[in-house]
């Protein structure tokens, strides 16, 4: 099995973000499986691709196979991937996906059902994805806006509905989270905890500065927060922190990032890998300051024992756009009060 061509194995990944990559070498190094081959459904923003290149390089690194595919090229990529991937699921023994609630994802599970299954976090929809398989809810993204579906979202209702199925233990289907998320295991599946064993091995431990860097969440683009109140909440918490950087999300928009860089004065890094492992390389603040997401979940473990602070700003209910999903304050609330519960992270407000 080379990386270049990768062969049938036994445990087959598919990742679309740097971050599912980096949570599938986790689930690797914990369980010690190394027939392994990961297949990169490649997206088409440039900084997502630039950040899973350069994960794709580490996970061959390690002696992972690793395969990118091209599946959103534009007419004819879908069925080619298809065609092009159905030898390896069909000998694939375990399935391991970053994004249950992807439609590719769910369309590759509708046609070769696993025999067995592990989801490893791609953000704090985790804990969206266990709720909803527990209750028997259809799967809907958190931020989606509620009201009338889509028409895009009525057609493919099938797929999601036999998605779901395939998603949930059955017969012979085992069923495993690997998560780094506080989440209870819905019945029959297996919750195992990601406390990021390889991250700690493989980088740092980092060298510290004596500031604060505050880490940039997407909430904006995804249509939850408001810009403006965004921008007058980070420039209050540069100010009251004293920081000096701003790590931004790879899915921040360049505008947002620059009105930020131009009224704060704060210095914009644009991570080249998952913040978890650019916080262990280092240099990084003695002072993390971050908006509810996954990484004040996923931070703590990673950065056990340098002396990090890792400290969470609560999201006031009056930055919330009208439009934003009703169940937008109540979620980011409860990542908020778990990493407070889980982690004993300290709050402050903007």
């Amino acid at each position: 099995m080379t990386a270049a061509d990768p062969a049938a194995a036994a445990n087959l990944a598919f990742v679309e973000s740097p971050v599912q990559l980096l949570n599938v070498l986790e689930w690797s190094h914990h369980t010690g499986r190394r027939d392994l081959t990961v297949v990169v459904l490649s997206p088409t923003d440039p900084m997502s691709r630039g950040q899973l290149r350069r994960m794709a390089g580490i996970a061959r690194d390690e002696g992972v196979a690793v395969r990118w595919q091209e599946a959103r090229t534009g007419r004819g990529s879908l069925p080619r991937t298809l065609r092009d991937l159905a030898p390896l699921l069909r000998a694939a023994e375990r399935v391991i996906v970053g994004d249950p609630f992807s439609r590719y994802v769910q369309l590759l599970l509708t046609l070769f059902g696993p025999r067995a299954l592990t989801v490893v976090d791609d953000g704090t929809a985790t804990m969206e994805f266990t709720a909803q398989l527990a209750r028997g809810e259809r799967l809907v993204r958190w931020h989606r806006p509620g009201g009338l579906r889509a028409p895009r979202e009525i057609a493919l209702a099938p797929v999601t509905a036999l998605a779901r199925r395939r998603l949930a233990p059955a017969g012979r289907r085992s069923v495993e989270v690997f998560t780094a998320l506080p989440v209870e295991a819905p019945p029959g599946t297996t919750v195992t905890p990601n406390r990021f064993a390889w991250t700690r091995a493989r980088f740092g431990p980092p060298r510290l500065t004596r500031g604060a860097d505050l880490v940039g969440t997407s909430l904006v683009e995804t249509g939850v927060v408001d810009p403006d109140r965004y921008a007058q909440a980070v420039a209050a918490l540069a100010a009251a922190h004293g920081a000096t950087r701003y790590f931004a999300h790879r899915r921040e928009s360049v505008e947002k990032l620059h009105r930020i860089a131009v009224t704060t004065g704060l210095e914009i890094v644009r991570p080249e890998l998952p913040l978890e492992l650019i916080a262990r390389r280092g240099p990084i603040g003695r002072t993390l300051l971050s908006f509810p997401s996954t990484v004040v979940h996923t931070l703590p473990p990673a950065l056990a024992g340098t002396g990090i602070t890792i400290t969470v700003c609560a999201i006031a209910p009056e930055w919330l756009r009208a439009t934003a999903s009703p169940r937008a304050r109540g979620f980011l609330a409860g990542v908020t009060e778990s990493a407070r519960s889980a982690h004993g992270l300290s709050l402050t407000g903007a």
